[in-house]
């Protein structure tokens, strides 16, 4: 897929996220926000200026959220995007109340409205996580040009074929059948397993 795809994604099939924002003492605080909107490089919500929600976006543009869905840990789509945010005014909330009609129950009328304000996360990376089937798949994307940046588990030209770490793989997704192996990135849970048991130290964390 491509990051529009799991943009959309996330607006349409989860909608409500665990967000995440630093105080003013640089203590993380949750809270349940529905990403609304999207397009091709970014996502949209809205919040009221009365809350220190909006403050703590004013005063750091930084934000993560994760957005999950399925009833039970093997029915679950979980997708987790850290990012920038900047407020964009209220020129957009007519369009978000025509996508999301039940805000019109929270906020009925025009000057009850007055409040809110439309914030953009314009910038961002992210990561798709399917366990919906096994073995799991993993995806990285990146959106409003940000770099897309490679991490977790990969193994060096220092390996000597040994195999050890297919043993340990829970998810038999490391390949021997080349020197040096390779592991299958969109499958891998990142559990570690196959560094801790490399007896060459050929396998890196990223």
């Amino acid at each position: 897929m491509e990051a529009k795809d799991y943009l959309r994604y996330i607006v349409e099939e989860i909608h409500s996220t665990v967000f995440a924002t630093v105080n003013r003492e640089g203590r993380p605080i949750t809270c349940a926000i529905d990403m609304m909107d999207y397009d091709a490089d970014s996502l949209y919500f809205l919040t009221a200026r009365g809350k220190h929600f909006y403050d703590r976006l004013k005063a750091n543009e930084n934000i993560a959220f994760t957005a999950m869905k399925g009833k039970d840990t093997l029915s679950c789509i979980a997708v987790s995007v850290q990012g920038k945010t900047r407020e964009i005014g209220p020129e957009k909330i007519p369009d978000l109340f025509a996508k999301n009609p039940y805000m019109a129950q929270i906020y009925p009328n025009e000057s009850s409205r007055n409040a809110l304000t439309v914030f953009q996360i314009y910038q961002g990376t992210g990561e798709w996580f399917d366990l919906t089937h096994l073995p799991p798949e993993r995806a990285s994307f990146a959106f409003g040009g940000a770099s897309q940046q490679s991490c977790g588990y990969f193994i060096t030209s220092q390996c000597t074929g040994c195999g050890l770490c297919h043993t340990r793989c829970p998810e038999k997704c490391i390949d021997l059948s080349s020197n040096p192996a390779v592991i299958h990135q969109e499958h891998c849970i990142h559990c570690g397993n196959c560094m801790e048991v490399c007896p060459a130290g050929a396998i890196q964390r990223l």
